[in-house]
């Protein structure tokens, strides 16, 4: 945990552009899900796995969250919000453009959490200027993706894992 966080606060300080939305776009999908159902609550091993996710970016420097509609995102990103004392901004899933301009727009020079899904953080990455595509499996809930905005070129993004 130590190595990612000393990691990102390099990349952090040594990449990010003050002409760019954020300094940071952290990604990942909600924690495990009971079921499979539509609006699914997030399971006890999904709980844990938000704690992780606290532990993981409790120093990073979030300064605003965003989740889907859906219960499985937000309660992957509460522990997170009341650690920080942030509120989790709900944008329906179906309306990740409407995320993607507000990152572009509204959150400068914020580190950002975004909560999503398998279905829906490719075309967010692919959004905010990831030139290849990126798979996510159906039971993959430990990346976190860390994109850097750059001016004039595409974001860094590295892949990462929790443990």
């Amino acid at each position: 945990m130590a190595r990612i966080f000393v990691l990102v606060t390099a990349l952090l300080t040594g990449l990010a552009s003050d002409a760019v939305a954020q300094r940071a776009i952290f990604l990942v999908r909600h924690a495990e899900k009971v079921d499979d159902s539509d609006d699914s609550p997030i399971s006890a091993v999904g709980v844990e796995r938000a704690a992780r996710l606290v532990a993981m970016l409790g120093d990073a420097g979030v300064t605003a969250i965003y989740g889907s509609e859906r219960q499985r995102t937000i309660q992957t990103a509460q522990p997170l919000a009341d650690r920080l004392g942030l509120e989790i901004g709900a944008i329906p899933r179906a309306e990740t453009a409407r995320l993607v301009e507000t990152l572009r727009t509204s959150r400068a020079d914020d580190v950002v959490l975004v909560v999503g899904h398998s279905d829906t953080l490719p075309g967010i990455l692919r959004a905010l200027g990831h030139p290849e595509d990126v798979t996510i499996g159906g039971s993959d809930y430990d990346n976190v993706f860390l994109v850097i905005p750059r001016d004039g070129a595409p974001p860094t993004l590295l892949r990462l894992k929790m443990e």
